[in-house]
C-alpha cells in the first residue's frame, strides 16, 4: 500500500511544474524588453558602450541615447529630411535613410509594446508577490 501513489499529488506537482514554467517564461519576457532596451551606459543604435554626457542644450538633445558616432550619423539623418546634409557623405544614400526610418519605427514598437496594458500588466505581477512567495 505503501507504494500507491496519489492522483491529487500528482496533479498538483504538475500544475506547479506548469506554474513555475510560465514564471519562468515571463521573467524572460521582462528581461528581454527592458534589460538591453533599457540600458543606460550603450548606444541604442550600434550597442558601443556610451559615457555619460554633461546635459546639452535643449536644441541639441536627442530623443535617443547615441555614441557620438550614431548621434552623429542621427543628425546627418534629420538634415538629409530637410533636404539638407553633408554632401560629401555619399553613402548616405535611400537605403540609409530607409535603415534610419525602419530603426525609428522599430523602437516606436518597442516602446508601445513597453506601454501596453498586458506588459504593464506583467511587470505588475513581478513587483507584488503572488500567494505562494
Amino acid at each position: 500500500m505503501a507504494d500507491i501513489i496519489s492522483l491529487d499529488d500528482k496533479l498538483e506537482l504538475s500544475r506547479e511544474k506548469k506554474a513555475d514554467r510560465r514564471r519562468r517564461q515571463k521573467a524572460i519576457a521582462v528581461r528581454r524588453a527592458m534589460q538591453c532596451t533599457g540600458c543606460a551606459l550603450k548606444c541604442e543604435k550600434c550597442g558601443a558602450q556610451v559615457e555619460r554626457p554633461p546635459a546639452a542644450p535643449a536644441e541639441r538633445r536627442l530623443p535617443y541615447r547615441f555614441c557620438e558616432a550614431c548621434a552623429e550619423e542621427y543628425t546627418d539623418y534629420l538634415e538629409r529630411l530637410q533636404g539638407r546634409g553633408d554632401p560629401d557623405c555619399y553613402w548616405h544614400n535611400e537605403a540609409w535613410l530607409d535603415t534610419w526610418r525602419k530603426w525609428i519605427d522599430y523602437q516606436g514598437s518597442v516602446d508601445r509594446y513597453r506601454r501596453s496594458r498586458e506588459f504593464v500588466r506583467l511587470l505588475r505581477e513581478f513587483e507584488t508577490p503572488g500567494p505562494d512567495a
